[in-house]
């Protein structure tokens, strides 16, 4: 299993813009290989901002680069492309997990 995050800051307030990107349809959801997608926004107090993380899990590596190398995803990218981010993003951080392992907790 292969898991992606995205770290995003945002002007505070703004979190909800973060939510509705990544929960409306997208290509991606019919992508082979796909588990789920999870946004969280974190709950730590920030005075002038707020931090949203999305996990994306795919059941492989493999399947993540089908998804990376699919004409959905190019297009996605050259649509974007020189397009400035929206204001209220302050930073983004994405990294890739390669999980090793699972424990399953039998009364979770």
């Amino acid at each position: 299993m292969l898991i992606q995050t995205r770290t995003i800051t945002v002007q505070k307030g703004k979190a909800d813009l973060v939510f509705e990107r990544f929960t409306e349809e997208s290509p991606m959801d019919e992508m082979e290989g796909l588990i789920d997608k999870t946004i969280m926004v974190n709950r730590k107090k920030q005075d002038d901002a707020e931090e949203v993380m999305i996990m994306i899990r795919w059941r492989s590596v493999e399947d993540w680069k089908n998804w990376e190398k699919s004409d959905e995803h190019i297009q996605g990218h050259r649509q974007n492309s020189g397009s400035p981010r929206p204001e209220h993003i302050l930073n983004v951080s994405v990294n890739m997990y390669e999980v090793k392992a699972v424990k399953q907790i039998a009364n979770g």
